[in-house]
């Protein structure tokens, strides 16, 4: 039960502290790890629900307090339904993979991440190209009037999806159930049996 509640706490609170603006990189987020990582670790609907209603309260909070801007907008629904991707991701590994596997799967998740974000970009921006080379170009560079170009993005984005993983990861381990308290329960002695009763006499 320990186990149960420590694990989206640690989850949740890496990611809530993470939001603080300036505290990270631009696009050193912990976001897809722990979208990843709670496909994996979490079962039935708190595996959608955890990550993606925590990244809701957290970008409405930041849109109305910090930004100030409106509270919600389309792009987010086009982010969640990216992460929910890799919230599916994770349940493919499942929590039985090996920590490198698992990191590799972070990796995915952040490389999903990048490239179907800015594929969107790239559709929706007047600046690119409608073509290979603006398609390149938002993958690469981005629009020469944006700092840090696409591709320093990229790679803080793999950087931290690698990093995040294993510390989740890392963090799954350590507050799962020990294998001598799993031992102890299956030592402790079974209830007595009730007397069976005795055999009617003739």
């Amino acid at each position: 039960m320990k186990g149960k509640i420590l694990l989206p706490a640690i989850f949740v609170t890496t990611f809530a502290l993470s939001r603080i603006p300036g505290l990270l990189p631009p696009n050193f987020s912990v976001a897809y790890a722990f979208a990843f990582c709670a496909g994996v670790y979490f079962g039935g609907a708190l595996a959608w629900w955890l990550p993606l209603g925590v990244m809701l309260v957290t970008d409405v909070a930041l849109n109305v307090f910090y930004y100030h801007t409106a509270p919600f907008g389309f792009y987010l629904v086009l982010n969640y339904a990216v992460y929910a991707l890799l919230i599916g991701l994770g349940k493919l590994f499942g929590r039985k993979a090996p920590l490198l596997k698992l990191v590799l799967g972070g990796l995915a998740g952040a490389l999903i991440f990048y490239v179907v974000t800015n594929t969107l970009a790239w559709l929706q921006d007047a600046a690119y190209a409608k073509n290979l080379a603006g398609w390149i170009q938002a993958l690469t560079t981005g629009r020469p009037d944006w700092h840090p170009t696409t591709w320093e993005m990229f790679r803080n984005t793999l950087l931290s999806g690698g990093l995040f993983t294993a510390l989740f990861a890392a963090s799954a381990k350590l507050s799962a159930e020990s294998p001598a308290d799993k031992t102890a329960g299956a030592r402790e002695p079974a209830p007595e049996a009730e007397a069976e009763p005795e055999e009617a006499k003739a």
